[in-house]
C-alpha cells in the first residue's frame, strides 16, 4: 500500500522516482468529492460577453468625459472597473477569461454599471454559474396583464403559481374546480390548501399520494431559492402547523414538476379527470402557467 501524500506525490513525479501509476487503497466510508468548477469555455464566453457590452457604452452617456482619441470603442477597462467598484487587475482578468473567483455581488455591481437589461443580466449570471442576489421572491411584482388575459382566454381550468406557490391569478373554471382554495379570500397558497384545509383531502383523489409528490416537487422547484425569507417562512409555518408536511419535508424527496393525470371528487360535479400541463412564462421565470385539460380533450 502506498500512503497518499499530495506533496510527496508531486515531488516524486518531478524527480521521476516512479514510472507507473500509483494505486490507492479506498476504504469503505471514505468519499472523495470533486468540486466541478466553471468550465474554461464558459469563463472565456463570460469574458467576451462582458467586453462586448463594455465596448457598446459611450463614456458621455455615463457622465464620464469623452476625452481625446480612444484606441478602443466604448469604455476603457479602467473606467469600467472604476464604475463597478472593482480593481483594474481583477476586471482585466475577468475579461480575459482567467480562473478568478466571481462573487454574485461583484457580478451585480458589474451588471448595474454596464447598464445590463434583464436578458443580459440573466445571461451574465448563467455564464458565471451564480445566482442573481437581486432576483428576489418575485411575488411582490404585479402579474403581467397579458398573463391574466391568457387565463381568461383559456376554456379549461388554469391558474398561475409564483415561486412560493401562491396563485396570483386564475380563471373562472379554476375557481369552480378548486373549492376551498380559489373560491375563497386569499392568500391562495397551494401548499397551505393541500396541508391545512380539510376541503383539500375530500377534493383531491389519492390525497396522501399527491401530497407526497407535491412536497418533493416544491423542494426541487425552490432549491435555488431556499434562503429566500418568504420561502423559509412558508416552510417553517407548514412544518409547525402540519405534522404530515413536516414528515414529508424531512424525507428530502425531490421530483421534477411534471404533468399527468389529476383526479378530483368535486362536491357538486362528482368525479373529474384532467390532464395537467405546465408552462414557464418567458418574461417572468418566477411564474408558471398550469392548465387542467379534460381527459377527452387531452
Amino acid at each position: 500500500m502506498v500512503s497518499f501524500d499530495p506533496v510527496n506525490l508531486l515531488s516524486a513525479r518531478r524527480n521521476n522516482r516512479f514510472h507507473k501509476p500509483v494505486k490507492f487503497n479506498i476504504y469503505t466510508g471514505i468519499f472523495f468529492t470533486m468540486i466541478k468548477p466553471v468550465s474554461r469555455e464558459r469563463k472565456r464566453q463570460l469574458g467576451v460577453f462582458i467586453r462586448s457590452q463594455r465596448e457598446k457604452l459611450r463614456p458621455e452617456t455615463l457622465g464620464l468625459p469623452a476625452g481625446g482619441r480612444r484606441r478602443t470603442p466604448g469604455l476603457r477597462r479602467e473606467e469600467a472597473a472604476q464604475l463597478c467598484g472593482l480593481s483594474v487587475t481583477w476586471y482585466t482578468w475577468l475579461e480575459q477569461g482567467r480562473d478568478v473567483s466571481v462573487s454574485p455581488s461583484a457580478l451585480a455591481r458589474l451588471a448595474g454599471a454596464l447598464r445590463f437589461g434583464q436578458a443580459e443580466r440573466a445571461y451574465l449570471f448563467e455564464l458565471a454559474d451564480r445566482r442573481d442576489p437581486d432576483e428576489g421572491d418575485g411575488g411582490a411584482e404585479a402579474v403581467p396583464p397579458v398573463a391574466l388575459a391568457c387565463l381568461r382566454a383559456i376554456a379549461a381550468p388554469a391558474y398561475l403559481l409564483d415561486r412560493s406557490w401562491n396563485a396570483p391569478g386564475w380563471n373562472a373554471e379554476a375557481e369552480q374546480l378548486f373549492t376551498g382554495w380559489l373560491d375563497r379570500p386569499g392568500p391562495h397558497n397551494l401548499l397551505r390548501f393541500i396541508f391545512l384545509q380539510p376541503a383539500a383531502r375530500s377534493l383531491i383523489e389519492n390525497h396522501d399520494e399527491r401530497a407526497r409528490r407535491v412536497v418533493a416537487e416544491f423542494r426541487a422547484n425552490v432549491g435555488a431559492h431556499i434562503e429566500d425569507a418568504p420561502i423559509r417562512a412558508l416552510i417553517e409555518e407548514l412544518r409547525m402547523r402540519s405534522p404530515r408536511f413536516a414528515e414529508l419535508w424531512a424525507e428530502h424527496g425531490v421530483l421534477s414538476r411534471e404533468g399527468g393525470m389529476r383526479t378530483f371528487n368535486h362536491p357538486q360535479r362528482g368525479f373529474l379527470r384532467f390532464r395537467q400541463v405546465m408552462f414557464d412564462l418567458a418574461s417572468r421565470p418566477d411564474l408558471k402557467l398550469i392548465m387542467l385539460l379534460p381527459v377527452d380533450e387531452a
